[in-house]
This record gives C-alpha cells, sequence and structure tokens, in this order.
C-alpha cells in the first residue's frame, strides 16, 4: 500500500549565507531610516521657504513700523537701516490728529461693512438659486458673473462717471442731488464688482453639500427662503466667513473709486485721505509710514479675529472629491 506525500502548507524558505536560520533582506532598517530622514530634511526645507516667503511680504510692514518711531532728521542723517538714539509714538498722534482720521475712517465703514453685508447676501442668494434650484440656464448664468471679474475696473472707469453724474438722488441721500460725489456711487461700484467672484466660490462650495439634506427640507414642507435662511446659510458659515475677511479687505483698501467719484474732502476714505499728510514742498515720511500703520491697523485686526473662520473656509472640502 503506498501512502501519498505529504505537500508541505508553507514553502520552505532557503537558509541564509551561514547556513542557518532563513535570513532578512539587508538594510531594510537603514532604508526606512534614510527615508525618515529624506522626508525630515524635505520637511525643514518647506519650512525654510515659507520662513523666507513670511519675512519677505513682512519686510515693508516692519520697516514702515521702524520708521514710524524714529525722528525724521534722524533717519535723514544716519539712513533708514541704521540704530535708533530713541523711539516714540509722536508720530502716530501726529498723523491721527492732523489727517482727521477718525472721519476717513467713519467715512470707509459706511462704505465697507454695507458693501460686504449686500455682496454676501446678493452672492448668496444667487449662488443658492443657481447651485440647488433647478433653473434653466443656470450655468449660464454662472458663467456671466464669472465672467464679469474678467472685466478691468480702469475700462469703465469714464462710463461710470458720465453715469452717475446723470443719476438724480434726493438732497437727503445725496448733497449733490446727483449720484456722483455721494458713498452710494462707491458702495454700487464696490457691490458690483465683487458679486461676480462671491457668486461663483459660493455656487461652488454649496456644489458639495449633500443634496439629501434639501431634499428632507422639501419633504418636511420647507419653501424656497426656508432652504436658503435655515438649511443652506449655517452650512456655508465657513465659506462666508473667508469670504467676508477677504471682501472687507478689498473694499476697505481700496482707493481707485473713492477718488473717482468723491470730489468732496470730507467724503474720501481712509486710504484717499493719506494724501492729507503729504505737504506741498516737503513731505515726512515717517510721518506718512506712521499714518500706513494706522490705516492697516483695522484689517489686521479683521483677520486675527476671523482667522479660525477664514482657514476653515479656505480649506473645507479640499479633501473631498
Amino acid at each position: 500500500m503506498t501512502v501519498p506525500a505529504v505537500r508541505a502548507a508553507h514553502p520552505v524558505r532557503p537558509a541564509g549565507p551561514s547556513g542557518g536560520a532563513p535570513g532578512r533582506r539587508r538594510g531594510g532598517r537603514g532604508g526606512r531610516d534614510g527615508r525618515r530622514g529624506g522626508r525630515r530634511g524635505g520637511r525643514w526645507g518647506v519650512h525654510a521657504f515659507l520662513l523666507a516667503v513670511s519675512l519677505a511680504f513682512l519686510a515693508p510692514l516692519l520697516l514702515a513700523v521702524y520708521a514710524s518711531l524714529r525722528p525724521y532728521e534722524e533717519t535723514a542723517r544716519d539712513g533708514y537701516f541704521s540704530l535708533p538714539s530713541r523711539l516714540s509714538f509722536d508720530y502716530y498722534r501726529q498723523a491721527f490728529t492732523d489727517s482727521g482720521m477718525g472721519r476717513y475712517f467713519l467715512n470707509t465703514l459706511l462704505i465697507a461693512v454695507p458693501g460686504v453685508l449686500i455682496t454676501l447676501f446678493l452672492a448668496s442668494f444667487t449662488a443658492f438659486a443657481v447651485a440647488r434650484l433647478r433653473l434653466r440656464g443656470s450655468l449660464l448664468l454662472l458663467m456671466f458673473f464669472t465672467a464679469g471679474n474678467l472685466l478691468p475696473q480702469q475700462v469703465i472707469v469714464t462710463p461710470l462717471y458720465v453715469l452717475f453724474t446723470k443719476v438724480p438722488l434726493p438732497y437727503w441721500l445725496s448733497d449733490s442731488l446727483t449720484l456722483y460725489d455721494s458713498l452710494w456711487a462707491v458702495l454700487l461700484v464696490q457691490v458690483a464688482f465683487q458679486l461676480g467672484f462671491c457668486v461663483f466660490v459660493l455656487a461652488n462650495f454649496m456644489r458639495t453639500l449633500p443634496r439629501e439634506i434639501l431634499e428632507a427640507a422639501v419633504v418636511d414642507g420647507a419653501g424656497v427662503w426656508t432652504r436658503y435662511r435655515h438649511v443652506t446659510l449655517p452650512l456655508c458659515r465657513p465659506a462666508l466667513a473667508a469670504l467676508g475677511t477677504l471682501q472687507f479687505t478689498w473694499m476697505y483698501n481700496d482707493f481707485l473709486w473713492g477718488l473717482v467719484f468723491l470730489s468732496d474732502g470730507d467724503k474720501l476714505p481712509v486710504t484717499s485721505a493719506l494724501n492729507n499728510l503729504r505737504g506741498q514742498f516737503f513731505t515726512d515720511y515717517n510721518l506718512l509710514a506712521a499714518g500706513s500703520v494706522i490705516v492697516a491697523l483695522p484689517t489686521i485686526v479683521v483677520f486675527l479675529l476671523l482667522q479660525r473662520h477664514f482657514i476653515a473656509g479656505l480649506t473645507l472640502g479640499a479633501n473631498k472629491g
């Protein structure tokens, strides 16, 4: 009787080079250590590059702060990169009082704050209609808003100037009795130019939201306004915060439209009012640097307050797809 051969369950590994137990491949741990060291070196390189870029962007601001704390006579004699003999905040007090920045800050807030709120409301409602409602031509409408971002602002300065001088307004809205030389002109232009970008961003963001949430709201009898106000907007809070930060910064820092549409010096925004610190025959650039730092502070404060929401809005949805 022949007994069948039993096949081994696992193949037998060959013996090591010395004839003993089977050996592992040499250099395995060394290879892992090499790859780990390479990743660590690459990470340090990225950090060094980001630090260099950050310092390059911060250098003008730091130089302006440094110059604003030194007397003009000292920097004129020793240069801006010399060591100071004394530092003081006198230029900040002088810049705020001599230029009347309080009134110009108010003018800027009367333009920027309503402009941001109106832009976000119109953009969010339009994006909701384009992304969440079954409308004919919604894609064409989105392309129309996107194409508006490609139009250079300088191209329509003259047509808007002529148009605003012919649009009448009552005296309680504009003491010039026209849209020209009123804060309404700057506000309308800011909203019109920023609307397309916000619609494009919010529409693409709303397309990533789960459609089942809105379908459940429809089943519960929610109308269009309820679906927009109580369902969609809370989910878009990070995106709205990021856009609000960007829009406030852009409207606050605008220099062109206030200079074009406002002829009364008391109505100018704060960026245009910096020109009041320049003399006819002499300009103290240390004083001008102090005024520039004061003007830049509100945007820095807004970014610091909304930093968490701003970063969340920029990175939300980055891992989807």
